[in-house]
């Protein structure tokens, strides 16, 4: 299970997502970016962030630690947006925060080299995973102490949107043509090499026993959290064996030309032919 912590102070709001986390204090002295519960994308949200950021952590991925947290609205009182206002009353109970990161810089591909080791096991994961959010337009990585981090993982798994889906969601193909690694020659056949064979029935079984019981309670379809615990190991354990295969990478695999934009593929380009 994970840690649980109770937030004591908001602090302010991050615009750059569309859920509108906040970075907010907690009784155990830390901070934290936290997720909101009562934010327009619902739990869902909150289970794909526990579920594919604790397995991208338990494959040796740099994702920050995460956090079970409960909030009391009182805290947003003072708060002058009536936008997080709102937000704060509707999210009472438990939430998740996930470490923040002080000094971190948004990835930029033309400041911050990957190595292709690195960048194959990302495209990897978020083939597995399902993410459709890593995009040059949106990278969801940061820079911190010379690392690359991964974070925003709300937008992945999203079969679990419509489950009547669940048979070709694990066999559906993961198109990374504007991934935003796609440049930097992701070897994606040794990460697979690597990384598949770790994904076992048991580990998955232990990730999703993570997610909170009251974020699955009530799923349509399902008669307990567990069942749709079980739902998500089965796609993700079938996804594992063969996704590997099914990545298209544009033009580095001969699928046809990137659909990166131009500046940054001949900027990456340029930088591997010295």
């Amino acid at each position: 299970m994970l840690p649980e912590v109770t937030a004591t102070r908001y602090v302010t709001p991050l615009r750059e997502g569309g859920s509108l986390p906040g970075i907010v204090e907690a009784d155990d002295l830390g901070t934290y970016v936290m997720k909101f519960i009562g934010a327009g994308q619902g739990r869902k949200t909150l289970v794909a962030e526990v579920i594919c950021g604790q397995l991208g952590r338990r494959l040796g991925l740099r994702v920050p630690e995460l956090v079970r947290m409960q909030l009391d609205p009182v805290i947003g009182l003072s708060e002058p947006d009536e936008e997080v206002q709102d937000l704060l009353k509707a999210s009472g109970g438990l939430n998740l925060g996930m470490d923040y990161l002080p000094g971190s810089l948004g990835f930029d591909p033309l400041a911050f080299e990957v190595g292709a080791a690195e960048a194959g096991q990302v495209v990897w994961f978020d083939a597995l995973i399902g993410n459709v959010d890593r995009s040059w337009r949106n990278p969801n990585l940061l820079v911190w102490h010379g690392n690359l981090w991964l974070i925003d993982h709300g937008a992945t798994i999203i079969w679990h949107h419509s489950w009547r889906g669940l048979d070709a969601a694990a066999t559906k193909p993961y198109d990374a043509s504007e991934h935003v690694l796609a440049p930097f020659a992701p070897d994606v056949a040794a990460a697979a090499a690597t990384l598949a064979p770790r994904i076992t029935e048991e580990l998955l079984t232990e990730v999703t026993a993570d997610v909170p019981d009251a974020w699955l309670d009530g799923e349509p379809g399902f008669d307990s959290p567990d069942a749709v615990r079980r739902a998500y190991v089965r796609v993700l354990l079938e996804r594992a064996a063969a996704i590997g295969e099914r990545i298209t990478l544009g033009e580095r695999s001969g699928d046809g030309p990137s659909k990166a934009p131009d500046w940054l593929r001949v900027w990456v380009d340029g930088k591997a032919a010295k």
